[in-house]
């Protein structure tokens, strides 16, 4: 029996930080979406007690250092599963970009050995054991949209935004979080965004709205320390993008676009200079 399980990409339509909690964490608001850029996995029951991953990516981890690794043996644990499992994952979310691709790993892992091992596991308790692989993990269970406040594990589902484009770019360059929050000071921020009128933005469904709420108070951080991501939000809304934002602690820049007939001429302006370039649709 083989199991399949989509992991689609999020992006942040709005992030903020609050302050550091006492546990290291910061407390965060942010308003998550997914988007039609996906990796797959397929997983198929072993009979030897094992966890076995295996991938086309050869940039990638394949033991205990991969998300989805530790979501397999975490549910193996907690359900006292004796049989194994071989995962392949197709990856096609580029890695440490800001798009939670490995969070979205290891929540379809979640999903689809629930679903394998016959556990019956309800998705609140999913989420609760996504929250100890990642703070993205919970909200990659069940995806749609969500406001995400704590450590972005406590969740508020939403009306999904008005459907549009979603132009995704990539520097070639790895962005530690840790680093980025580590840099990040509260008191520097001028403009803080609104989860509120973001939120009001979408039940209106109003594209222009959606895309004046944007923000992201993390790009104060990243924008400093890689000035080539800085230079790809310029070169989007140079490109005529409607809202133009760095997504989690990035390197990767979206714009949302209303018009297909502008999808064309902003792709290809990027991939002039930029490799990794998506287009794609939100998923709704």
């Amino acid at each position: 029996m083989k199991i399949y399980e989509k992991a689609p990409a999020k992006i942040n339509l709005m992030l903020d930080v609050l302050h550091k909690r006492r546990d290291g964490f910061h407390e965060v608001e942010m308003i998550m979406t997914m988007v039609d850029l996906a990796d797959r996995l397929e997983m198929s029951e072993l009979p030897r007690d094992t966890i076995f991953i295996s991938s086309q990516a050869g940039y990638i981890p394949l033991d205990e250092k991969n998300l989805a690794f530790q979501a397999a043996r975490l549910i193996k644990e907690r359900y006292d599963v004796k049989t194994g499992v071989h995962i392949h994952l197709d990856k096609k979310i580029p890695v440490a970009a800001g798009l939670a691709g490995g969070s979205s790993d290891a929540a379809a892992t979640l999903r689809g050995l629930n679903r394998l091992w016959r556990l019956n596991i309800p998705d609140q308790e999913l989420q609760e054991l996504g929250a100890e692989l990642g703070s993205d993990v919970p909200f990659c269970i069940t995806g749609g949209t969500a406001l995400a406040t704590g450590r972005g594990e406590k969740l508020t589902p939403m009306p999904n935004p008005p459907q549009c484009w979603v132009i995704l770019a990539k520097p070639p360059i790895n962005v530690s979080t840790a680093d980025v929050y580590g840099r990040f000071r509260s008191d520097k921020i001028v403009r803080h965004p609104s989860a509120a009128k973001m939120e009001q933005a979408i039940r209106n469904q109003s594209f222009a709205e959606v895309c004046g709420q944007m923000g992201n108070v993390l790009e104060d951080v990243t924008l400093k320390l890689y000035p080539e991501v800085q230079h790809l939000k310029d070169a989007m809304i140079r490109l005529g993008a409607d809202g133009v934002l760095m997504s989690g602690s990035g390197p990767t820049v979206f714009g949302l676009v209303s018009k297909e007939s502008k999808v064309a001429r902003i792709y290809n302006g990027l991939r002039g200079f930029c490799k990794e370039v998506y287009a794609v649709r939100m998923l709704t």
